[in-house]
């Protein structure tokens, strides 16, 4: 199984998130969620034999952005299996004009996301299955202070309640 780390947030100038989600872009169910003292640290633990990583940076009202596919992959001679990786997404220099850290804007995270464009000008679209990921990683990079989770999910109960 792999072991991902929700965590991040933000202050004014600059924020930094990183999160997990299945296959098809819906977000992982946490194992755990992790409470701390101070804030922009780990928020939750996923587990899962197949993620997609999504980390954003922000610097002022500049994104980067990447998004890649982990899994596990055997390996002939050894007996745990190996991480392999494959990006999906990967672009730098995005812009949002909208101050999302700034409290009169905050009704906004999670709906507005960073446009990115080719070297050309050209604007660059994500996959489909990755744009509702994006907007709440994008409020997440403007949340300071950040002390909970911006993707991962409450795992499905069992029955009798108990995890």
């Amino acid at each position: 199984m792999l072991r991902g780390v929700e965590s991040g947030g933000a202050v004014a100038d600059m924020g930094r998130y990183c999160a997990y989600l299945d296959a098809d872009g819906n977000p992982a169910p946490w194992l755990q969620q992790i409470d701390s003292i101070s804030g922009n640290g780990r928020h939750a633990v996923v587990i899962s034999p197949e993620l997609v990583r999504i980390e954003m940076l922000r610097i002022g009202h500049t994104y980067e952005l990447a998004i890649t596919r982990l899994w596990l992959k055997s390996e002939k001679g050894h007996t745990r299996p190996a991480i392999a990786t494959a990006p999906l997404f990967r672009s730098h220099q995005g812009t949002l004009a909208v101050e999302l850290w700034n409290a009169k804007h905050k009704a906004l995270r999670g709906i507005v996301a960073p446009v990115f464009y080719t070297a050309a000008g050209e604007m660059l679209n994500l996959p489909d299955r990755f744009d509702e990921a994006t907007r709440k990683i994008a409020g997440a990079v403007a949340c300071l202070g950040c002390k909970h989770t911006h993707i991962a999910v409450a795992p499905a109960s069992n029955k009798g309640g108990e995890r």
